[in-house]
């Protein structure tokens, strides 16, 4: 499909066309949920920890005699029901990350770019290239074109100076082609891809 490109003064500069196949698709919300949640599960620290009571610095000796006392028996003070215990079923350090098929991810990255394609919400760029890092400046040229929450994508190389400048802006992100992915494009209300960004996308899930 064919797709108007603009550049950083919101001034047309020709044409693109898109592939089909990877931003003509009919969205998949269920291909989208699973990937973000496999996203979400594989980036959460797992660290969350709790003593059990093997782990407990308490005597081991028994608390008091089994019978005469009429209290309730007990064999440890290191159970959880006395206080200084361990915990019973308290969380472990673990992975929270689970499997999901490459070949699902692949076609998650498809539906993601389908969906803002499909919601007018694809913007193509010439190029994110600018003289001089300063935020004031690319902050009303984006402003300018309607952005206020944006995930721009790059070819391989981003511009440094156009980094530094979108680095202060709040719901604007900048990655580079090998970093996109589904969670950032999804997060952010408007797509923006250069065009190294979209030939270089293309030839990757092509």
């Amino acid at each position: 499909m064919q797709t108007k490109v603009i550049n950083l003064d919101n001034a047309e500069a020709g044409e693109i066309d898109l592939n089909d196949s990877i931003f003509g698709l009919a969205p998949r919300q269920d291909l989208l949920h699973r990937m973000v949640r496999y996203q979400l599960a594989k980036r959460r620290a797992g660290t969350h920890k709790v003593k059990g009571r093997h782990e407990i610095a308490r005597t081991g000796a028994k608390p008091f005699k089994q019978k005469g006392t009429g209290r309730a028996r007990q064999g440890s003070w290191k159970a959880p029901q006395h206080r200084g215990g361990g915990v019973a079923h308290g969380p472990q350090v673990r992975s929270h990350a689970h499997d999901l098929p490459k070949k699902v991810r692949r076609l998650a990255m498809l539906h993601a770019l389908s969906s803002k394609a499909a919601g007018e919400k694809l913007i193509v760029l010439d190029q994110a290239v600018m003289d001089e890092g300063k935020t004031k400046i690319l902050a009303a040229k984006l402003k300018a074109m309607g952005l206020n929450s944006a995930l721009i994508i790059d070819g391989t190389d981003v511009n440094e100076n156009f980094v530094r400048a979108a680095r202060n802006i709040p719901l604007i992100d900048v990655l580079p082609q090998q970093g996109a992915n589904v969670y950032d494009i999804l997060r952010r209300e408007h797509l923006v891809l250069t065009r190294s960004a979209v030939e270089a996308l293309e030839a990757r899930l092509s």
